[in-house]
């Protein structure tokens, strides 16, 4: 049946008319719409909405919903896996892939994803390094799920994805504590593992390299040895309390004659966005407007700088930023970068730039949607394209993983640190030559 026909004037009641006429005249539709009503209400709802700007017209839904519904009759019809091709999970895992292709943070949760999230309750075998949990789903090794802007996530990791091996070793006739014994690594190591995703014909191998983990936003703070009065702090977050770490952090270095200050943000995921606001508030006037939430379905929200704070801080500054810096860092170096406040330093910075929001959804899923996108005060938003740094000083491979063991120097081992000695990082040289001139 072609449902183009009924398409001409008004969308939904054309619509409406088309599945009512395929629903008597096509027992297959019949009996899909019958054990899945809500997807003719969701086919109706799409076709009453009214987007802003949309890359097809209304005509276009009628053909690609006959198309989704032959492909899947026909995967029912022939395919040998009898067990797989209910109504639910087919179309389920249709969603899933939808939503995936929009972007890397948008999901679809079925109920097979929430049950595995519910078993892992009991025992959730997390690697906090990777930013990953891990479960046994039906004897198979299975990603549960993956922390936003982790290792894991940038490696394009999501829940679902089936890993194979680890360094070279199968791991199909492991236990799960054997298995993240062998994924439990100190910061700055690296591990190979073989992975499975559903939309890939064949496996794929990641690198990921093994982070340290945090139970506080600041980790370092120190005036540098190399210049008089330069003042460094690492911010590895942006939690809920980093501000107070923050404000702590600069009184101490103020009363140790602090003149400048070097703000390293390489590695930071991002966080709270309240935080974020927060934190600006210390290097910038009170009722700075510096991030903007702007969304296809709403007017935009502006987000200003406390109008009450102890005093403002006005040394010269210098942001170090990486290709890990994502969300709210970014945030941050490009509203500091655009109100002329920072020098920004180190590499293109990750891309991520954007608003989620969780909606339930029938049939006990889960709508994960992106729906706005961050702005910086030009208008500019990190999201996909990351922030320019003023001064590009690239890392190399080895300079990464010197910058990860710096980080908690009484951890290593004699050799790593006999091997750091002579290691200087090229950003923060590049950051000091900068403040001498």
């Amino acid at each position: 049946m072609n449902l183009r026909r009924f398409s001409k004037r008004k969308p939904v009641s054309s619509l409406f008319c088309a599945c009512q006429a395929y629903w008597l005249n096509d027992s297959v539709f019949m009996n899909f719409c019958m054990k899945n009503p809500f997807i003719l209400l969701a086919i109706i709802s799409s076709a009453c909405a009214q987007p802003q700007v949309l890359p097809d017209a209304d005509d276009a839904a009628y053909p690609a919903i006959e198309r989704f519904i032959a492909v899947m009759e026909k995967v029912r019809k022939s395919h040998p896996d009898a067990e797989k091709l209910s109504y639910d999970q087919l179309v389920n895992h249709a969603l899933h892939g939808m939503l995936s292709s929009l972007d890397p943070h948008s999901s679809f949760i079925h109920p097979e994803m929430r049950e595995l999230m519910e078993k892992n309750q009991e025992f959730d075998p997390y690697i906090a390094s990777l930013g990953m949990g891990i479960a046994l789903q039906d004897g198979a090794l299975t990603i549960s799920h993956v922390v936003r802007h982790s290792v894991a996530d940038q490696q394009k990791i999501s829940p679902g994805d089936a890993l194979l091996a680890i360094d070279g070793q199968p791991q199909a006739k492991s236990s799960l504590m054997k298995i993240c014994n062998a994924l439990q690594k100190p910061a700055g190591a690296k591990t190979k593992l073989l992975m499975q995703k559903p939309s890939h014909p064949s496996p794929i191998e990641v690198e990921v390299t093994h982070l340290k983990v945090y139970d506080r936003a600041i980790v370092k703070k120190l005036i540098l040895p190399q210049q008089a009065g330069v003042g460094y702090i690492r911010l590895s977050q942006f939690t809920a309390t980093a501000d107070q770490e923050m404000e702590q952090a600069l009184d101490e270095l103020d009363q140790k004659g602090m003149k400048s200050l070097i703000l390293d943000l390489r590695g930071n995921p991002g966080g709270v966005l309240d935080t974020t606001v927060r934190l600006l508030g210390f290097f910038l006037p009170p009722q700075t407007e510096v991030v903007s939430i702007r969304s296809r379905l709403a007017a935009p929200e502006s987000l200003k700088t406390p109008e009450k704070q102890r005093g403002n801080r006005t040394h010269p500054l210098f942001i170090l930023i990486d290709r890990q810096s994502a969300s709210a860092a970014e945030l941050m170096a490009a509203t500091l970068q655009d109100l002329k406040r920072a020098t920004i330093i180190g590499e293109t910075s990750y891309g991520k730039g954007s608003v989620q929001k969780i909606e339930p959804m029938s049939g006990g899923t889960a709508l994960r949607l992106t729906v706005a996108t961050y702005h910086s005060p030009s208008g500019k938003t990190p999201h996909h394209a990351g922030v320019t740094p003023d001064h590009s000083i690239p890392f190399s491979d080895q300079d990464r993983q010197n910058f990860i063991l710096q980080a908690d120097e009484n951890a290593l081992t004699p050799e790593q640190r006999a091997n750091l000695i002579p290691w200087q990082d090229p950003a923060l040289l590049k950051a000091l030559a900068l403040f001498a001139k």
